[in-house]
């Protein structure tokens, strides 16, 4: 399938990102969207980012624009250089998916591409973009300003933790030890590669959670961090190396950070009906750019209002000035791995609570997700709208799990049953994938209805 745009910009296999359909994008981005002057352009740590990189800089260049390369970066890093510079980026990374495929994220001087941006983009296609003299590219190091946006906001809040950093191939994991440090935890590196390892924070398998509790035991951890491969997404395991969901780390970042406005997918654990402290949740389909719009609509309303969104997969955005334990944290509206790490640490050290204990003390509800790899997205959306169109197909399907109360359609197939379970099916948008959520009053209930959906699924659809 050739290189599309998804939940999170441009993906394909690399062997379909030719110099020539980089080159393209690159010029239609360039056409379509204001860039401020420059484009900062960053990338990941997969073999193919280098080159591919190289050519958006070279397109960049050749249409007249300044071009700034930020080198291997966190995406929110990246995100935050441009939009300080009030200008443009572009990120070469696949995020979490496996090292054959990549893509490029774009941004514009206000954040990220909307879906009408993409409109655009697509428009413009073909088009040669010749908007001023060649200008010399520059450098940027964006990371150390990344960096000083932790501890300006959260100063020795982690003092005393000994906290494991699950390396692998991640961009931010040397500066995941360096803010660690800063703030005054022991970090203890782990596993660092060499290979490229696609971590998917809202789908470890068995082995690496495994994995994760032996480091606690073995180096006696608070908790073990970690991020997918863009840094766009955090993983949190406590001290007994359980992982706490990504969207338990975005409701107790929330939190943490004084929201009243949540902007979250329909996907997210719905316990955050059940605080008090947010005034408002607003549930959106699936991927930042919708929960960017979400949380734009809000500031319109009320430039003042003190809003955030975050993901299932923990990515969090910030959409206001928040004050952090020893200082203020600017608004960053990208999907961001630092904040939901270090949020809910800090205020667990405040609280002199475990972070067990603090997620432990939410509403009883749990989540689980996991998914199935190569599965066509055309395939996934027949079986989707097969199943939605007809209740009599549903009913047979999910009979394990009882009479459905509700149907939601907003982002593939959501059933809430009478039980109080809920199961979620959704086609990845940005990779050969097929989801499952599921949510329930206790976790391995949770973890049971995804494993006998995902055995369903493979059934039918593998």
């Amino acid at each position: 399938m050739a290189p599309k745009f998804g939940t999170s910009g441009l993906r394909g296999l690399v062997t379909e990102l030719t110099e020539e359909l980089v080159t393209d994008y690159t010029n239609a981005f360039l056409l379509a969207c204001p860039t401020g002057g420059a484009v900062h352009v960053g990338r990941d740590l997969r073999p193919s980012s280098p080159e591919i990189a190289e050519w958006v800089l070279r397109a960049v260049e050749a249409a007249g624009v300044q071009a700034i390369d930020c080198g291997v970066l966190p995406t929110p890093a990246l995100a935050l250089s441009s939009l300080e510079a009030g200008q443009a980026a572009i990120m070469v990374t696949g995020s979490h998916i496996p090292a054959d495929r990549n893509g490029l994220k774009f941004y514009v001087p206000t954040g990220e591409i909307s879906k009408p941006d993409e409109e655009a983009i697509t428009a413009n296609r073909g088009k040669t973009a010749a908007l001023g003299e060649q200008v010399a590219r520059r450098e940027n190091d964006a990371v150390s300003a990344y960096a000083q946006r932790y501890v300006t906001g959260f100063g020795a809040a982690l003092n005393g933790l000994r906290i494991g950093v699950y390396q692998h191939s991640s961009v931010a994991r040397d500066v995941m030890v360096d803010v660690l440090k800063a703030l005054g935890a022991e970090p203890v590196p782990l596993a660092r590669s060499d290979t490229f390892i696609p971590v998917d924070t809202e789908a470890l398998d068995p082995d690496t959670r495994a994995m994760l509790a032996g480091w606690c035991a073995e180096h006696g951890l608070d908790a073990v961090v970690s991020t997918d491969g863009d840094a766009d997404r955090p993983m949190v395991a406590d001290a007994t190396g359980r992982v706490i969901p990504g969207d338990v780390l975005g409701a107790l970042t929330a939190r943490a950070l004084g929201a009243k406005v949540l902007c979250t997918p329909v996907s997210s654990n719905t316990m955050i009906a059940q605080m008090p402290e947010f005034d408002t949740v607003q549930l959106t389909r699936i991927g930042s750019p919708y929960v960017i719009a979400a949380m734009e609509a809000a500031l319109a309303t009320d430039a003042a209002a003190q809003v955030v969104g975050y993901e299932a997969n923990g990515g969090f955005l910030l959409g206001f000035e928040a004050n952090g334990p020893a200082g203020l944290l600017v608004p960053l509206m990208t999907r961001d791995c630092l904040l939901p790490i270090i949020a809910p640490l800090a205020e667990a050290a405040k609280q002199g609570v475990s972070l067990a204990a603090l997620a432990d003390d939410l509403p009883p509800r749990f989540t689980a997700a996991d998914r199935i790899q190569g599965i066509e997205t055309d395939r996934s959306k027949a079986f989707i709208a097969e199943l939605s169109g007809d209740a009599e197909a549903r009913k047979a399907f999910f009979a394990e799990t009882g009479a459905e109360a509700t149907v939601d359609e907003t982002d593939g197939l959501r059933v809430s049953f009478e039980t109080g379970d809920v199961v979620h099916l959704r086609p990845s948008g940005n990779a050969p994938e097929f989801r499952c959520y599921a949510e329930a009053d206790n976790a391995d209930r949770a973890l049971s209805l995804v494993t006998v959906y995902l055995d369903k699924l493979k059934t039918r659809l593998a």
